[in-house]
């Protein structure tokens, strides 16, 4: 496993990279409401990006091994959508919950972060579901330092949530990024104290839990991309870009309207 050690240079970029995704999601928020579409939440960012931030958005076009290209420039997941949910004509109601993801490239480094969002009012189920994956993020997040391994992030975030009854998604998890999207490691939200990669500063990766609502298994929607819960439970997912220091982390994906962290987990 190849995992790059980011340069002062690079992290700055990195800083400014993230804060412009953060950026989006902020200006983003007051758009999710009932009647409006992830098609205009989409081009509402896209134009956002590329017009004002100068930068590009890193999932249009996106084609990873095996995957057709992605057609749309963020993510939106809807209810039992766990990830990579495209952007289409269909509205928004009232009670819905919506992953919108954002990636950011900026002078060629990626930003990569997503928050959940409420439309009206939802279930105190959803409510609840959303919280516990904030909290969970924010878990995996405060045990990464120099000289802690992977297993202690993934165990950090399965710990919590399973004995509350919710379960982890098991196919999809957090990356290295920089230069690229997708980089090594590959940052499992589950796992063992102790084990897996030994993290080191200057390290950046995501973490980005996938937690739903009844079982952990899956299955992709025809359109190649969308993924969601087979039990057509709900599915709730938080990401931030996160810089391994010498004391502990760096949160890069932050800015003035970022949610703050929990204090109590």
């Amino acid at each position: 496993m190849s995992v790059s050690i980011k340069n002062q240079t690079e992290i700055e970029k990195m800083r400014v990279a993230g804060r412009l995704t953060s950026e989006v999601l902020d200006y983003i928020g007051p758009f999710v409401k009932a009647g409006v579409t992830t098609n205009e939440l989409d081009k509402l960012c896209h134009d956002l990006i590329v017009e004002v931030q100068k930068g590009i958005p890193a999932p249009l076009n996106y084609a990873p091994g095996g995957h057709k290209p992605y057609p749309k420039s963020i993510c939106t997941s809807i209810n039992h959508q766990i990830c990579h949910g495209v952007p289409s004509d269909k509205a928004l109601k009232n009670g819905d919950i919506v992953n919108l993801d954002i990636t950011v490239i900026k002078d060629g480094y990626h930003g990569d972060s997503s928050r959940m969002f409420y439309v009206g009012e939802p279930s105190i189920q959803a409510r609840r579901l959303c919280e516990v994956t904030y909290q969970s993020m924010w878990r995996g997040i405060r045990a990464v330092k120099a000289g802690a391994y992977l297993g202690d992030v993934g165990h950090a975030i399965q710990s919590f949530v399973e004995p509350m009854g919710y379960s982890v998604v098991r196919e999809f998890c957090g990356h290295g990024i920089g230069a690229r999207f997708h980089e090594e490691p590959q940052v499992l939200h589950y796992g063992r104290p102790k084990t897996g990669l030994k993290l080191e500063s200057g390290m950046i990766f995501t973490i980005e839990p996938m937690i739903n609502a009844g079982k952990k298994d899956i299955k992709q929607l025809g359109d190649g991309w969308t993924v969601v819960t087979k039990d057509h439970s709900l599915s709730a997912q938080y990401e931030h870009t996160i810089l391994v220091t010498d004391t502990g982390f760096e949160v890069l994906t932050v800015s003035d309207g970022c949610p703050p962290p929990p204090a109590n987990v």
